[in-house]
């Protein structure tokens, strides 16, 4: 019998907590390390992924139907890259500085795991509107996680956040920070306390369930 595939709503919700593609997958992780020294430019990166993986999703949806699998990576790549060259675009257009912020970081959204898994796993499978509901999930997943981040480092590193001020004008500010390797401090400890909530979870759940079958006995 073969397994039923999640609907669209349970595409939603599994991408933005259950199976956020930073903090449960680990997609994606390239620009979680490179942008996140500061708002701004996360959340740029943020918008800027989300638009490449919902157009990507919704256009192999579409297509599914005329996918080889020889060739089914190919059209993957090349349908991602005509949305990334979009964003790339616009950026350096409308947001110059910005796009020269981060530089290289917007064209390898190409290669971006994520994208690439959502096409492969969802949108090659399914109708255009559940593969619409799963990119808008992994979007705010992927916004979300990168938003956690850079809120850290921000505000550890130069007390601003979205570049205003939120400490006193006194603090020292944590150098290490908004550098590479506060990019790693941040994520390990963000990590971390996400298993640790993740494992809590479980076990509330399972005693709950314990205590459930036992009322059932008595």
């Amino acid at each position: 019998m073969a397994r039923e595939e999640p609907t669209a709503l349970e595409r939603f919700i599994n991408g933005v907590l259950p199976e956020n593609p930073i903090y449960r997958q680990l997609l994606g992780m390239c620009p979680v390390l490179a942008v996140t020294s500061a708002m701004k430019p996360a959340m740029t990166m943020a918008g800027a992924t989300a638009f490449v993986l919902i157009c990507a999703n919704i256009v192999i949806s579409l297509m599914r139907s005329l996918l080889k699998p020889h060739l089914r990576i190919l059209v993957f790549t090349l349908t991602i890259a005509t949305f990334v060259t979009i964003a790339d675009k616009f950026l350096a257009a409308y947001v110059y500085e910005m796009s020269k912020q981060l530089g290289p970081y917007v064209p390898l959204i190409i290669v971006n795991c994520l994208i690439i898994s959502r096409c492969e796993i969802c949108a090659s499978k399914q109708s255009v509107g559940v593969a619409a509901a799963d990119a808008v999930g992994m979007s705010l997943g992927f916004a979300l996680a990168l938003a956690s981040i850079a809120t850290v480092r921000e505000i550890l590193g130069s007390g601003m956040w979205f570049g205003l001020r939120v400490l006193p004008g006194s603090w020292p500010g944590w150098g290490i920070m908004v550098l590479p390797p506060g990019a790693f401090l941040s994520l390990g400890l963000l990590l971390g306390a996400a298993e640790w909530v993740s494992r809590k979870r479980a076990r509330t759940n399972l005693w709950r369930t314990v205590r459930m079958l036992w009322s059932w006995r008595r």
